[in-house]
């Protein structure tokens, strides 16, 4: 006889960069099109489930605290609203991705949400019957359901998976925060979606070698802080290649190859420079193969 499981604990929601992001159109509902490259990276949240016998959803937040209604808990709620389910869960959050970073952290723990309660109920659905719950929630939610490496276009619901270059990343992120509505409202967006209008852009355009960031430009001039963390990047590693990841602010450098042995660490030359600018955050990280847990749902 099959026992229920009762708890999920230490489930990992990471975060991820967007090594490239070109916005190539909108549709007439207001969403931007976007195509863009992401990798998945080690800095990561940790969440525990616990199964409740009743449905409530509960959240409870250890470190910094979360809007009251937070992707995670309205993840919880979809899911068990579109199956039917009559179980609950108390969840806890380690939050130790920062928001308002464009790092992807509340898709990420959204995603992880749904594959975890997806076992933990018992419901056992496929990738495809999790995927538009995600695309609801955000446009970087299905990116973590499929758990792949990938080329992301449309919306988001576009994914191609592609292999990437196992490296490291100097993440920093500044301390003023930038709100994605303001940074997609901002006049140079404007002007990109007419220029690849003009240009006879898609969202199938070709990011090949595109190195960059189309809502970069946007953000450095709500965040001058932006600029600045850039400039410091990009001196730091003497490559010119400091970038926003997202809608910011966060901003990441390519900072070497990692070997997959035991033990492995950054390279010298692939250290956080210092010193380090006050109030700001960030670690060096490391990319991911694959999600964690990509494994725990039917494809």
């Amino acid at each position: 006889m099959r026992v229920p499981l009762r708890s999920l604990l230490d489930v990992p929601a990471p975060a991820k960069l967007n090594l490239s992001l070109r916005v190539v159109g909108k549709r007439a509902d207001g969403y931007h099109l976007l195509d863009s490259t992401m990798v998945l990276i080690d800095w990561a949240d940790t969440l525990h489930f616990e199964r409740r016998s009743d449905d409530r959803i509960t959240r409870r937040d250890i470190g910094t605290a979360l809007p009251s209604d937070d992707l995670c808990l309205r993840a919880a709620r979809s899911l068990q609203s579109a199956a039917g389910c009559t179980q609950g869960a108390d969840i806890t959050i380690d939050k130790r991705v920062p928001w308002g970073a464009g790092l992807g952290g509340g898709s990420s723990d959204a995603a992880s949400t749904l594959l975890a309660l997806n076992v933990l109920w018992g419901l056992d659905w496929p990738l495809a019957r999790l995927l538009p719950i995600g695309l609801a929630l955000g446009a970087d939610v299905p990116f973590f359901l499929a758990g792949s490496n990938a080329r992301a276009r449309g919306i988001g619901e576009q994914l191609e998976p592609i292999a990437n270059t196992p490296s490291w990343y100097a993440v920093v992120q500044p301390a003023a925060r930038l709100e994605t509505r303001a940074v997609f409202a901002h006049p140079t967006v404007a002007a990109r979606v007419e220029a690849a209008r003009i240009a006879g852009f898609s969202e199938s355009a070709d990011v090949e070698g595109f190195r960059a960031n189309d809502l970069q430009a946007a953000a450095e001039d709500l965040c001058p802080e932006v600029a600045e963390a850039v400039r410091w990047l990009s001196e730091g590693f003497g490559s010119g290649e400091g970038r926003m990841t997202g809608s910011g602010s966060a901003v990441f450098a390519f900072a070497g190859p990692w070997e997959k042995t035991a033990g492995a660490g950054p390279a010298a030359s692939a250290t956080m420079p210092e010193p380090w600018p006050s109030g700001w955050t960030g670690r060096m990280c490391r990319s991911l193969e694959r999600h964690p847990l990509q494994g725990w749902v039917h494809r």
